[in-house]
């Protein structure tokens, strides 16, 4: 079936309407028809087979196409039914009187008009004639006149006049109309939109076996044909041209329903067009009352137009938004809207962008006065403002150019808002962006760059710092609200940028009280900045676990939830801080926010260094690297580059914390706690790799900015006892001691953590009698921190000691801490320990069977007794291996005497080293 007689599909009443008209001709008497239907509903295709039938009747056939772009050349239409006829004598066309050449043109000759109205009836002599005038709408004034003549002065004649238009022309002389339809030989007809059953009868004659039925069933597309097309045969006959017959319709922008829909509308005149690109840009609150509103002008012009798409199909009433039938109870009873997303968007991409910005600012100041939410308004300012042309410089102010102004910023901060309750904290920034934009008062543009300085952190910490260096370096008079300023004091130090904080926040006013303790003894009183880190340093790990059980991650609670766990880390039970990193870590994620995954993901991988996981802490560092934006660019990237050098140092990959070490940081960067992090785990590197005093530098420069700051706390940076390691290798003890005494005395050294760290050192700088008294604290301290490489440290030292005592607890201690460093892949350790100790294959890659692993003497333990049997030969007693395998002491007794038995060995001193280590779970 070709496209027009697919068009033709439904129109058996018509074309026998026109049968019956030219029959009646033929017998003698004149007959007028108007057949009239929407764009697209195949009036040029009955025009045709109106001609085609005439012709095959045996009538003379004049026929006439109306253009709009002719409708000025006056008797255009009349010399196209002339042309090729004899005996016709046109007078010369006069210059039209009025300004479009339609109303008001120089009216015709009544002599000319008798001659053609003559001559026509000569014609009609012979054989009926049938004039045929397609899109009569258009159709010049000059033309019309003659029309109406022919209609008054011929009814007596053997003349057929066809002509096709649309009931709802924005050009049409209202008169032409009125004046046929009192001639009693006149007939109106109607070309309306296919119904469903004739939508299947199309779809059948093109694929029969897609049209049985009445298109309803789930393997049909006659319904969503039907539905998407709105029955207008060009658009569906562009939809199957688009998807097939057989298949459900699938358009998109820029294919043929979407061409298909421009075309419709650019014939149907430019008021329709200018209303379905005012119902295109309100989208889903599309009225015709606010059409009406959008355009101004003749509200009666825009309500026939809005008529005239109804009657074409492109829109439709009652609240469907878009193909699947979902509706906004805002406009569900008076909606005036697209019946698929790929028409608007075709109509759209149609509009020149200045026009459609224009529409998005007049939609949003329409909306605003109808009481719409703030997104909805503000959705309109950044459509409008996102269209080509000149943008000003960001951040440059309300005057550089056009866009939102000053009247908008509320309604966009509003729309920033709920976004980022929503979660969609990219179209949030673009609001916040517009609102700084269009802000006139410095009070508000502070306020909003602190925004867009909190929200950045979520996508790119590299664009936060530099947003907050900006406002930190800005003038004070930038920042005249004491709650601005409290504002970026917290900014900074969510950043870690204490010393910059310390700086602005000299009233104290970003801590609650001075914490006892954190700053060193004797020193100057701490800043607000400094003693609200000294207090979150000091924060009870049940209190920071009740926040991080009650607080739903976003921009006001990332900070806190960040410090409650840094404050878990510093704690005795840095287990948990595993825990709640992970969960805030899979919940950033969620969120779509880079910038908040390489936060928790860095304090996730802090964690696991602290208890000595050096293997998940360097692939959790890894991935917080590879998830920010910016790598090199911020000081934040310092803080996941530290845990890779001190995991890569620790497990003996020196080459790779060596690159990792030796990279040049950017200019500028600004100082924080990252970058002291970074400074740390260089020196611990140097120090590895035998540079001390490279290593003493590192620690020392650590050391001075703590102080500056106010802030030195060993229990977050213990830079004393790196350096009084740094100085035992340069042979400087008394200044080592010195250190160690210093780190003893701060109130910090309560912690088990801290202290076993310092007693560790204390008892290397210390009288050789003490040592070993003072190791054996430092390893139960270290223990109780759940540190597990500093505890093999410190275990090795100890079993030094004792074996310089001479007691054969020496070697078994050694042992011990080989397999506790072996156990936690920390590599430079145990060749430290026991240089020629085996230690491939690794454990993590030795092969298990069977849940059995492999012993000495080809003896098999079962999981069980190889889980016990390794935590006996680390150390712990029997109580102990109970309360962490949550067995009972006598099943924990029997197990190691089958280990026994089955090794062949009699006690805990001669377990081999090379058991493999209990596989940790995650905390």
């Amino acid at each position: 079936m070709t496209g027009a007689r697919m068009t033709l599909v439904g129109r058996d009443t018509v074309i026998a309407a026109l049968d019956t008209a030219l029959a009646e001709c033929a017998e003698g008497g004149a007959r007028i028809v108007l057949a009239e239907g929407a764009t697209g509903c195949g009036k040029s295709a009955l025009a045709d087979v109106a001609a085609e039938r005439a012709r095959a009747a045996g009538a003379s056939v004049l026929t006439a196409v109306a253009a709009p772009e002719e409708r000025h050349v006056a008797l255009g239409v009349l010399r196209q039914l002339a042309h090729g006829e004899a005996g016709f004598a046109l007078p010369l066309p006069g210059p039209p009187s009025g300004a479009d050449g339609t109303a008001g043109a120089a009216p015709a000759r009544v002599e000319a008009m008798q001659g053609f109205c003559a001559r026509l009836r000569e014609l009609s002599a012979e054989r009926p004639v049938v004039l045929v005038v397609d899109d009569i709408q258009h159709a010049d004034g000059a033309s019309l006149q003659y029309l109406q003549y022919l209609a008054r002065h011929a009814r007596t004649a053997a003349l057929l006049t066809v002509l096709t238009g649309t009931p709802h022309a924005e050009e049409l002389d209202p008169v032409f109309t009125t004046e046929l339809m009192r001639q009693p030989h006149f007939t109106r007809l109607r070309l309306d939109r296919l119904t469903p059953a004739e939508v299947a009868a199309a779809l059948a004659a093109l694929r029969p076996q897609a049209g049985r039925g009445d298109g309803d069933g789930p393997a049909s597309p006659v319904g969503d044909l039907h539905r998407i097309s709105g029955g207008n045969p060009l658009l569906l006959r562009a939809l199957v041209e688009e998807t097939g017959a057989g298949r459900p319709p699938a358009p998109e922008v820029g294919g043929p329903y979407a061409q298909a829909v421009t075309t419709c509308l650019h014939r149907t005149g430019p008021t329709a067009l200018a209303a379905a690109r005012a119902a295109a840009v309100l989208g889903e609150r599309s009225t015709p009352e606010r059409v009406v509103r959008l355009l101004g002008g003749a509200a009666a012009a825009t309500r026939r137009a809005l008529a005239a798409l109804e009657a074409a199909g492109l829109l439709e009433t009652g609240g469907r938004a878009d193909g699947d039938g979902r509706t906004d109870g805002e406009d569900r009873t008076d909606g005036a809207l697209f019946r698929h997303p790929a028409a608007p968007a075709a109509v759209l991409e149609d509009t020149a962008p200045g026009v459609r910005a224009d529409l998005h600012r007049r939609a949003a100041r329409l909306l605003r006065e109808d009481g719409a939410p703030a997104t909805a308004v503000a959705g309109h300012l950044s459509a409008a403002s996102a269209e080509p042309g000149p943008e000003p410089e960001h951040d440059s102010g309300p005057e550089a150019g056009p866009g939102p102004g000053p009247a908008d910023v509320e309604v966009l901060l509003e729309a920033a808002e709920e976004r980022l309750a929503q979660g969609d904290a990219r179209v949030a920034t673009r609001l916040l962006e517009l609102a700084l934009r269009a802000a006139a008062d410095p009070h508000a543009r502070h306020g909003i760059r602190l925004r867009l300085a909190q929200v950045a952190a979520r996508f790119d910490p590299a664009a936060a710092e530099r947003r907050l260096t900006a406002l930190a370096e800005a003038h004070p008079g930038d920042a005249p609200n004491t709650e601005h300023a409290r504002l970026l004091v917290g900014l900074l130090c969510a950043q870690g940028r204490i010393g910059e904080a310390a700086v602005l926040d000299t009233s104290g006013a970003a801590s609650g009280s001075t914490t006892p303790g954190s700053t060193t003894p004797g020193g100057p009183a701490p800043s607000g900045a400094a003693a609200a880190f000294g207090s979150d340093l000091d924060t009870p790990g049940a209190v920071s676990e009740r926040l991080l059980q009650g607080s739903r991650l976003a921009e006001a609670t990332v900070a806190p939830l960040a410090q409650a766990v840094r404050s878990l880390t510093a704690s005795d039970q840095p287990d948990r801080a595993v825990r709640w990193s992970r969960k805030l870590l899979e919940e950033a994620g969620r969120a779509d926010a880079p910038g908040w995954v390489s936060l928790f993901g860095t304090l996730h991988a802090e964690a696991l260094l602290r208890l000595g996981d050096l293997t998940g802490a360097h692939a959790q560092a890894t991935a917080a690297l590879q998830a920010l934006p910016d790598r090199t660019g911020s000081a934040f990237h310092c803080a996941p580059t530290a845990v890779l050098i001190r995991a890569c140092s620790a497990m003996g990959r020196f080459t790779e914390a060596s690159r990792l070490a030796d990279r040049q940081l950017p200019p500028r960067l600004p100082a924080s706690l990252h970058g002291l992090a970074y400074l740390r785990a260089r020196g611990l590197h140097r120090l590895a790799v035998n540079q001390p005093h490279a290593a003493l530098a590192d620690f020392l420069e650590t050391g001075r900015l703590m102080a500056d700051w106010g802030i030195d706390r060993p229990a977050h940076l213990p830079w004393r006892t790196d350096a009084a390691g740094a100085l035992l290798l340069l042979g400087e003890t008394r200044q080592a001691e010195q250190l160690v005494l210093d780190q003893l005395a701060h109130p910090d050294a309560r912690r088990p953590w801290v202290r076993g760290l310092s007693l560790r050192l204390r008892a290397l700088t210390g009288e050789p009698r003490r040592r070993s008294a003072l190791l054996g604290q430092a390893v139960e301290e270290l223990h109780r921190s759940g540190d597990r490489v500093e505890t093999a440290r410190a275990m090795a030292d100890l079993g030094r000691a004792l074996q310089h005592e001479g007691s054969p607890k020496g070697n078994t201690m050694i042992r011990n801490a080989w397999n506790l460093a072996k156990d936690s892949e920390a590599v430079a350790l145990c060749r430290e320990i026991l240089p020629d100790a085996p230690l491939t294959p690794p454990a993590r890659d030795r092969a298990q069977t069977g849940g059995q692993t492999a012993a000495a003497g080809g003896a098999r333990l079962s999981g069980s007794e190889q889980r016990v049997a390794t935590l006996a030969a680390q150390g712990l007693t029997n109580r102990e291996i109970s309360a962490k395998l949550f067995l009972t002491v006598s099943t924990v007794e029997q197990h190691l005497t089958r280990v026994y038995r089955k090794l062949r060995i009699t006690s805990r001193g001669d377990l081999p080293m090379d058991l493999t280590p209990v596989t940790r779970t995650s905390v």
